[in-house]
């Protein structure tokens, strides 16, 4: 490498690029992209400090990536070259397939697929455009590659991407409870016939590291409030693709004529429609909904006003299912009170569930490693949890409605 690129991470400190050919890939407009991206989307209508992009976070996932290599090696695991290059460019493009707002309008923009799909269609151009140096991280990503814990590394239950994101995320919006000992975690992970595990002495890390996980989703990823946020938003991008799909004219930014045409998954392979992703981000959509604060058609103009002004819709969350009866009542209220028709109840009465199971050990267990050599399933290992507490898939529902209706 030509020069040493640093940058100074408010998390980890100064942490380095260690390849020219990340860096290269990092200076490209469609990586660059990612600075406009938010990480947590509107999660910052919560907690005010949630505006790091997804730029910082893929930056931090490929420091975490570089340090459990070097520790891996370290512990008489053989690690080519070429295979930390692949992996750290696997991390390095995880997360590129992201469109504006990330996971609260997946699928509203290209549909038909999820943004993993679209990450990849990204590393294959970057793979065309280096002559076939990312096939090996391909392989990786995809989960392919005869050696699974590197793999497991990019895309796991214990993945050097969620490391990132709980300690960041927990940085940025202040909620301590996210805090997790990614060094500790990384230095007590070890590999066993090819599959990642975790020395014995780590396991009081992987609990807490579970538990931080547990606690940021309700806490943040998946607060009411946010919830409420992302439906509104959600409810914003289809009004105003029903309407640009039925002939209705307004002024749309080139980007946003892209974005309401929702192109599907195939296509996202097309050298045009990919550079044309590559130019959308959160800023566009911002904009928009900025713009129909005023538009003609009044459902649109007062749904973007309701965002915009943070004016969201009253959230009830509950452990059980919404009760229908209960449901037709907040509807019926809305129509009698507010004055709401059919159509616009649609648009101001939303329910649905949201879930999060703390340990997956049907996918990808965490195994750990005793001095004896032994493996065995985390879960099993612990003493502190129950293993129907920890795979419980935990539910709850939700329903929203505008603030100003008095049940």
């Amino acid at each position: 490498m030509g020069k040493i690129k640093i940058f100074n991470d408010p998390v980890y400190g100064f942490v380095r690029i260690p390849r020219d050919i990340l860096f290269e890939i990092i200076e490209h407009p469609y990586f660059q992209r990612l600075r406009r991206i938010k990480q947590l989307g509107l999660t910052d209508l919560v907690y005010p400090g949630a505006h790091h992009s997804r730029f910082h976070h893929t930056l931090g996932a490929v420091h975490l990536m570089s340090e459990a290599l070097d520790n891996l090696k370290l512990k008489g695991i053989e690690i080519s070259d070429e295979e930390t290059e692949a992996a750290l460019l696997a991390i390095l493009l995880h997360d590129i397939g992201h469109g504006p707002f990330s996971h609260a309008l997946e699928n509203k923009f290209i549909t038909g697929g999820s943004h993993e799909q679209i990450s990849l269609a990204f590393m294959q151009y970057f793979n065309n455009l280096h002559q076939g140096r990312l096939q090996l991280a391909i392989e990786i990503f995809k989960g392919s590659y005869h050696r699974p814990f590197l793999c497991q590394l990019v895309s796991g239950q214990l993945d050097v991407d969620r490391l990132d994101y709980l300690r960041r995320d927990s940085f940025y919006t202040g909620v301590s409870e996210g805090v997790i000992g990614s060094d500790r975690i990384i230095k007590m992970m070890n590999v066993h016939h090819d599959e990642l595990v975790v020395d014995e002495k780590g396991i009081y890390s992987i609990e807490k590291f579970l538990i931080a996980r547990n606690l940021m989703y309700w806490q943040v990823y998946l607060h009411k409030t946010v919830i409420s946020a992302e439906m509104l938003l959600v409810k914003i991008i289809e009004r105003a693709a029903g309407l640009y799909q039925n002939g209705f004219g307004f002024h749309l930014s080139k980007n946003m004529h892209f974005l309401l045409k929702q192109i599907s998954i195939p296509h996202i392979n097309e050298p045009e429609v990919l550079a044309a992703f590559a130019k959308t981000d959160d800023t566009d959509v911002f904009n928009a909904c900025k713009e129909w604060c005023e538009h003609p058609d009044p459902l649109l103009a007062n749904l973007c006003r309701m965002l915009v002004n943070r004016n969201l819709l009253r959230v009830e969350l509950r452990n059980g299912p919404t009760d229908h009866d209960y449901l037709d009542k907040v509807k019926a209220a809305c129509q009698t009170k507010l004055g709401l028709g059919p159509e616009e109840l649609n648009y101001y009465v939303l329910s649905g569930e949201v879930s999060n199971t703390t340990y997956q050990n049907e996918k990808s267990a965490i195994k750990i490693l005793d001095k004896k050599g032994r493996l065995t399933d985390f879960a099993v290992a612990s003493e502190q949890y129950d293993l129907n507490v920890l795979t419980k898939e935990v539910q709850k529902h939700y329903i929203c409605y505008p603030k100003s209706l008095i049940l």
